[in-house]
């Protein structure tokens, strides 16, 4: 009788692993161990912990890990097994950063607050991303080491050879079968950012640290993970989701690590985007965006700022005592819905969290309202896409005024001197009220930040008027192409290029026409040789030539690589500020006491008349009309957005 039995689990275990092969979902037979186990995810925090708008000094539903926390506490409940997880960006990103950052400072021993409210959740382990390299090693070093979880990450090697951080960790832990019995298992846990980083903060990481590729990473150090004895790898990717072919190096790497051996489950980040769902990662090749896998493999991508709760559910089972995933389920949960255009939250805040750091968010808020200055204009970013913009005009002309002091006793100082900024809040992923929006008035720290979010800082590089060309093409990108001979809405923006890489040119007058293709794909790489979108480009009105030099203001990011931009790639710099970016503008605005900046139209789009272009902005842009442009007003669009038509 035993025989028969035994011949009879074979042959159904044959049945099954066909069955896997053909893509069918797997089954545990009754007698072996099965653990549901979750695993959370959260991701690109920057220090949103509270629900609060620091810029807008009004509270926010759709932000902060103090919400996110409450999902925590609810998922933790539902499962018997479960795992917390972070996946970097934490300690830059929002005013209370920029509060420790800059005025409370980080001594070594001290609790950032970021820190604060995740260690009232008991995360199991974390990564770093790219932001946290923002203000330095030491800085990071300072604002992390109070954490009560490890930290890994295999791709940031020091001077010496060695890792920044440990590479991985097995993380020993006591998990409960469905039948009630207890198994201890080994869970791996690697982490990457993106390589880029020794360009985004090259002043911080040169002769320290570099990066390497993060496949490369991965094939180098999960075997070890596997020989140590890891039952289940988790990968926490500080990196986002996009196709085509490997080449090494690339920012967004999450599906091309997902083809590495032994990795079984991966967190993603970066981007900013929600995964699963998401248009934007539709009809991309090994991507299921209704499933949730990268190459048949679980993984989430938890939104930003706590706006969601990545969640993975496996189901592990043990044969000839190996434990492997046999099914999965991946859901990215939200704080808040929108419900008739508006925003209703779905949980409360937790109030541990909450506590942890009032007393910091109590200093934020005094230290973003102090006043630096006055506006005698409106400055806001509601059309900064489609036309001319206060927003960006004021960090241009702080630009040029702060590098053309510097220098002036330089060999550059009779060099034609241009400034490129971008709009950085423009809707889009950010949300309908993800606008600059500032009356005229008082400006105070909290508005330098609304201006510019980030912590860049000042660079010049030196280049050719044919250089300066395609860095406009590039730019140019973020506009989709127009058909002149249809009829019919199109839409104009190209939902998929940030904000924060379309770059207006101060100095130069330019046509952008996007019936043209975009000579660039979204990467920085030529695609379409043949096609010219920028028209027209003068400077002093005479048409700049090839072979004309120009100094051009710009940032950090941008001067050492950021973006793919031509003429900026690290080796056109010529000269490297110490202060911040938002610093210039807060000494431009003190020196002046009064600002007005004017979109005087140095840009323009060039549509033909007969085609209804439309984009999408927030409501209160019916407050304003924009210069050198008209715009129409079609109705409501998703999302609480509202859609416009441009035209000349």
């Amino acid at each position: 009788m035993s025989g028969t039995l035994i011949t009879r689990r074979r042959a159904l275990q044959t049945g099954v692993a066909a069955a896997a092969v053909a893509g069918l979902p797997k089954f545990a037979f009754a007698g072996d161990p099965v653990i549901k186990l979750r695993v959370l995810e959260t991701t690109d925090l920057h220090v949103n912990v509270m629900p609060y708008d620091y810029y807008r000094d009004a509270a926010d539903d759709t932000v902060g890990l103090a919400r996110t926390a409450t999902l925590v506490k609810t998922a933790r409940a539902e499962a018997k097994n479960s795992m917390l997880f972070d996946n970097g960006d934490l300690i830059q990103g929002s005013p209370l950063g920029d509060f420790v950052a800059y005025r409370r400072g980080m001594k070594n021993g001290d609790v950032h607050p970021m820190v604060a409210a995740m260690n009232t959740l008991n995360y199991d382990c974390g990564t770093l991303g790219n932001h946290e390299f923002n203000y330095g090693l030491e800085y990071l070093q300072n604002s992390l080491g109070t954490a009560k979880f490890p930290l890994v990450c295999a791709n940031v090697i020091k001077a010496d050879g060695s890792t920044l951080l440990k590479p991985w960790l097995i993380l020993d832990r006591e998990f409960v079968d469905e039948a009630g019995a207890k198994h201890k298992l080994k869970i791996g846990v690697i982490g990457f950012v993106p390589p880029q980083i020794v360009q985004w903060d090259k002043a911080h990481l040169d002769n320290k640290a570099t990066t390497v590729d993060i496949v490369d990473a991965a094939n180098k150090h999960v075997p070890d993970l596997k020989k140590a004895g890891a039952d289940i790898v988790v990968a926490l990717c500080h990196s986002g989701i996009a196709g085509g072919e490997r080449k090494g190096g690339e920012e967004n790497a999450a599906l091309h690590l997902a083809k590495v051996e032994g990795i079984d489950v991966i967190f993603t980040g970066h981007q900013h985007f929600v995964f699963p769902g998401g248009k934007e990662f539709a009809n991309i090749p090994g991507v299921d965006v209704e499933k949730g896998t990268l190459h048949g493999k679980p993984a989430v991508m938890a939104g930003f700022w706590g706006s969601h709760l990545g969640i993975v559910d496996l189901e592990l089972t043990k044969a000839s005592d190996t434990w492997k995933v046999a099914t999965f389920r991946t859901e990215a949960r939200p704080i808040y819905d929108r419900v008739d255009r508006k925003i209703v939250p779905k949980v409360e805040s937790e109030a541990a969290v909450i506590a942890a750091v009032q007393g910091d968010h109590d200093g934020a808020l005094k230290y973003v309202r102090e006043a630096v200055g006055t506006t005698s204009v409106p400055i806001h970013s509601y059309f900064s896409l489609v036309a001319d913009d206060a927003s960006v005009k004021i960090v241009a002309e702080a630009q040029a005024w702060y590098v053309a002091d510097l220098l002036k006793n330089t060999p550059y100082k009779d060099l034609p001197l241009l400034s490129a900024a971008a709009p950085f809040k423009a809707g889009g992923r950010g949300g309908p009220n993800y606008f600059t929006d500032i009356k005229p008035g008082p400006l105070a720290i909290k508005d330098m930040a609304d201006i510019y979010i980030y912590p860049n800082t000042v660079r010049a590089v030196k280049v050719t008027g044919a250089q300066v060309r395609e860095w406009l093409e590039r730019s140019a990108g973020v506009f989709n192409q127009i058909d002149a001979s249809k009829s019919g809405e199109q839409d104009l923006i190209n939902q998929k290029f940030p904000a924060y890489n379309f770059d207006v040119i101060a100095g130069v007058q330019y046509k952008i026409d996007p019936t043209q293709a975009s000579r660039y794909d979204d990467n920085g790489k030529v695609i379409a040789p043949d096609a010219h979108r920028i028209k027209d480009l003068t400077y002093n009105g005479k048409p700049v030539t090839d072979d004309q030099v120009f100094i051009v203001a710009t940032n950090n990011y941008r001067a050492g690589g950021g973006g793919n931009f031509p003429g900026a790639d690290g080796k056109t710099i010529v000269f490297e500020a110490p202060d911040l970016t938002r610093d210039a503008i807060m000494r431009f605005i003190i020196e002046r006491k009064t600002v007005a900046p004017k979109a005087d139209g140095s840009w323009s789009l060039a549509i033909p008349a007969n085609v209804t272009a439309t984009f999408t902005t927030g409501p209160n842009a019916a407050a304003y009309q924009p210069a050198g442009i008209k715009v129409e007003k079609l109705g409501d669009a998703p999302e609480g957005f509202i859609k416009y038509r441009v035209s000349n």
